[in-house]
């Protein structure tokens, strides 16, 4: 055998090894309590059971420190200790993720004109939806007064250097429309820090994608039919780089004298809202944006969550509740993420 030959021949033997002993990449599981829900996340990888154990571990510290801060159900937190606190009007010294978390808030609100407002909490406990115990029967309207004249998103001050925050009357915050979205986010980026490209994050139904399955498929995501009690599948989308969070008012609620009590209390009549916009998906940059949104969204109604959508050239997709069965509706930003 010629030199040209013996060389073109060892050539193709490597470039056929290397083929053939390649370590493909799969995706693994690793999953989890969280938040009185679950959590579920995929990461694309060769088999390595060192380094799940390893991402498993961080998973669980990143989000226990999101439960540390951010939690209403924990004393401890550092929520907690600013609801507790007596003078409110003393800047609370708060750690930066939570400063974060408070200001993205704050965008959310002023863009929906106070649909999203974390102050409403003490309304929403009235309502039996929060750490308080469940109400019999639904709330006198002079308490209820009473609840809604002390609330306000306008009523909190943020200071971002050292990060603080302040209330001039006592407020109650609640983070639970945004600070799970928050928690996807963050073990998204602890996932990038530690190398890993391609990833499904979900908890409680708060998704953020990156990279492509193997195979370079895109992560498909089901839209839920908003029917309480049964899963099925109104619309599938598929994501590669992006978050989505839905909220709905067919999971959580409950009745009263035949009534239906949704969860999503709006902040300006300070009741369940009563309207037949039964679900909104939000398709965004991050989880915790895409939280917010969905729950402002739900709380505005089809006509205005739609108008301020379509003008922010968002991606939404809304589900809305007909006599003989749903009707879905999504603006044109949303379109490009139908699969087919």
């Amino acid at each position: 055998m010629t030199r040209p030959a013996l060389v073109a021949m060892i050539l193709l033997i490597a470039a056929l090894a290397g083929c053939s002993f390649e370590p493909e990449q799969e995706i693994w599981e690793i999953a989890g309590p969280v938040f009185g829900t679950e959590y579920h996340i995929k990461v694309v990888l060769t088999e390595d059971p060192e380094q799940l154990d390893t991402l498993a571990t961080g998973i669980t510290s990143v989000l226990e420190s999101v439960d540390a801060s951010m939690s209403t159900w924990r004393e401890d937190s550092e929520l907690s200790r600013f609801n507790r606190a007596e003078d409110q009007s003393r800047w609370f010294e708060i750690s930066p993720p939570l400063y974060q978390v408070l200001t993205a808030a704050r965008e959310v609100s002023e863009l929906s004109d106070g649909a999203f407002d974390i102050t409403v909490g003490p309304v929403v406990n009235l309502w039996g939806f929060g750490p308080e115990a469940r109400p019999e029967q639904v709330p006198e309207a002079a308490l209820l007064q009473q609840r809604l004249d002390g609330i306000g998103y306008e009523k909190l001050e943020l200071r971002a250097e050292p990060p603080a925050i302040r209330a001039d009357i006592k407020q109650y915050l609640d983070l639970s429309a945004i600070a799970k979205g928050y928690a996807v986010d963050a073990v998204a980026e602890y996932l990038l820090a530690t190398g890993i490209e391609a990833y499904l994050v979900e908890i409680g139904g708060e998704v953020r994608v990156s990279g492509r399955k193997p195979g370079d498929e895109a992560w498909r995501l089901a839209i839920e039919e908003p029917v309480p009690g049964r899963r099925e599948v109104n619309r599938v989308v598929a994501l590669d780089s992006q978050a989505m969070a839905t909220s709905g008012d067919y999971r959580n609620y409950y009745e009263s004298a035949g009534q239906r009590f949704s969860h999503t209390i709006d902040p300006e009549s300070g009741k369940p809202i009563a309207h037949n916009l039964a679900s909104v998906t939000v398709i965004a940059d991050t989880t915790m944006g895409a939280d917010a949104l969905a729950t402002a969204f739900n709380v505005m109604g089809y006509e205005r969550a739609n108008e301020l959508a379509i003008r922010k050239n968002m991606a939404v997709y809304f589900i809305i509740r007909q006599e003989n069965g749903f009707e879905a509706h999504y603006t044109p930003a949303f379109s490009s993420y139908l699969a087919n």
